[in-house]
């Protein structure tokens, strides 16, 4: 029997204030891998969640993410995590991260407020090391429930001065083992197991445990999924919004993945992203847009675009 505690997706992470420094200028935004993944989530028609340290100052996200019906289950801090991220060049997939201030990790404590919320998939979307730590997930697979993980939340490293710096994540076997579903870019899984081929790094990750690996880089989505590669690319008409591509690609792939087979939720997140970049901000497209672009770009996803192992 369902009851109001009843998700479909819970997503945890901080949301960030971030600052955005391209060549056309200098912009403000609500940003975090849990506001662009949760709202790209809630287009597919699933019950989603979310878990999130902000601010009080900051509480109207918890209003905005209420009007698209998005349930926010805030923990209120001195401030919010301040970021900012310059793309020197017009390569979108170059660009440096800085940490102008923290609103803190979750704690195995904190989670436990999640003792009556059942889920039939939790998201870790974390920001940088040090925010979602082992005791956390542990606490979050007695939920019996899907388990999925962004790598960057445990790649980025803040340094001294402030910078997020992609280090060596030694120990990451005992978190990979744990995990269902885990999200990369190309650089992360080159830095995560030393192979520039993306495809040969997915396989390295592969061993360590996780069922599915998606893997976004600057053409598109690369998914592995038991012993099958699926490929789609990325068709925006403009690349306005390239902050978020990866959180929304995940957040829209488990949301779909949730309710359908591989191959079609990699081509719902790989056209959801696409619209996405076309933008600054979350996803805000409607569906029937999705559905336009995968009728005109991905008809011959099936044929052309699946791949297998051998």
């Amino acid at each position: 029997m369902e009851t109001n505690n009843d998700y479909d997706l819970v997503i945890i992470g901080n949301y960030t204030k971030d600052t955005i420094v391209t060549n056309s200028g200098t912009r403000n935004s609500d940003g975090s891998g849990f506001l662009y993944s949760a709202y790209a989530a809630a287009l597919t028609g699933v019950k989603v969640a979310a878990l999130t340290r902000l601010a009080k100052e900051d509480e109207y996200i918890v209003e905005d993410f209420r009007k698209i019906g998005v349930k926010v289950l805030p923990t209120f801090t001195k401030k919010s995590t301040e970021m900012k991220i310059v793309y020197p060049t017009s390569n979108v997939d170059e660009r440096t991260v800085s940490v102008e201030q923290n609103a803190g990790s979750y704690s195995a404590d904190q989670l436990k407020q999640l003792s009556t919320m059942n889920a039939k998939a939790f998201l870790i979307n974390a920001m940088m090391r040090g925010e979602v730590g082992l005791e956390v997930i542990q606490e979050i697979k007695k939920k019996n429930a899907l388990l999925a993980l962004d790598v960057q939340g445990f790649i980025r490293v803040a340094t001294d001065d402030g910078s997020l710096k992609n280090e060596t994540w030694t120990d990451n076997h005992s978190v990979l083992s744990q995990i269902d579903i885990i999200k990369t870019d190309a650089v992360e899984a080159e830095i995560l197991t030393g192979e520039k081929d993306i495809r040969k790094a997915i396989l390295k990750i592969a061993e360590s445990g996780p069922k599915e690996i998606v893997l976004t880089h600057r053409d598109g989505v690369l998914v592995f999924a038991y012993d099958r590669f699926y490929e789609a690319g990325f068709f925006p008409k403009q690349l306005t919004g390239r902050t978020g591509r990866g959180d929304t690609c995940i957040g829209s792939y488990i949301a779909k993945r949730l309710v359908a087979p591989v191959e079609e939720a990699v081509i719902w997140a790989a056209a959801a992203t696409s619209l996405k970049m076309e933008y600054e901000g979350p996803v805000q497209c409607a569906v029937h847009e999705i559905e336009k672009l995968i009728h005109t770009k991905y008809r011959n996803f099936r044929n052309q675009k699946t791949h297998n192992f051998n």
